[in-house]
């Protein structure tokens, strides 16, 4: 049986050759149509964030992390700012989550996460740190990036990937399916979204375990 140390070793492999860690949905835990797991940690500000304060709302939970070329991807080409733009117009509340353990790729304090939203124009709601992993593991996160989204009434509607093409290709974009995109206009039209489970593709997250 492969050691934990070596699917570690596989896993970043994958992630510097370009290749991406295709999720097993059987590990998730939140699950569509339940009630998404509550939670509470440090925002990037220094302020607590709950996802209890947003009940009523929208809100989409994107795990990230700036080191991993999939998410520099989706950020570098300006399509994940113009989701969290997009969000932000709907009156729904986008946040990143960042569960890299300290000393792992991905890894930012507060102050750091705050400047490389400047630096790469991101317009999420709030930054959730996530260092020990907890809110993470509680969703079954597996990648970054990874989406969760949570309707007003506090239910999982979707969970899963961005789009539908797992590459660190910018040309890929226009060419895939951007699940996000077509979640938030079957909520903006009040109906079930479509494609409420889709498999996610990126760098594994970066626990401490």
């Amino acid at each position: 049986m492969p050691t934990i140390n070596f699917l570690r070793r596989t896993l970043l492999g994958l992630a510097v050759a370009g290749l991406p860690f295709i999720a097993d949905s059987a590990f998730a835990n939140a699950e569509i149509g339940q009630l998404a797991p509550a939670f509470s940690a440090k925002g990037a500000d220094g302020k607590p964030i709950s996802l209890a304060a947003y009940k009523g709302k929208t809100v989409i939970l994107e795990w990230t992390n700036h080191e991993c070329p999939f998410v520099i991807k989706h950020y570098e080409s300006g399509n994940i700012p113009q989701l969290q733009k997009d969000a932000a117009a709907l009156g729904y509340v986008w946040l990143q989550v960042i569960s890299s353990a300290p000393g792992n790729q991905g890894y930012v304090e507060g102050s750091a996460a705050l400047k490389i939203n400047a630096y790469r124009d991101a317009a999420p709601s709030a930054i959730v740190l996530d260092p020990d992993g907890k809110i993470g593991k509680t969703y079954g996160a597996q990648t970054t990036p990874h989406i969760f989204i949570v309707d007003p009434s506090g239910q999982l509607v979707y969970k899963g990937g961005i789009d539908s093409i797992p590459s660190t290709r910018k040309d890929d974009i226009s060419k895939a399916d951007n699940y996000v995109k077509l979640a938030f206009a079957d909520l903006a039209a009040g109906r079930k979204v479509a494609h409420a489970s889709t498999r996610p593709y990126g760098c594994s997250v970066k626990y401490a375990d």
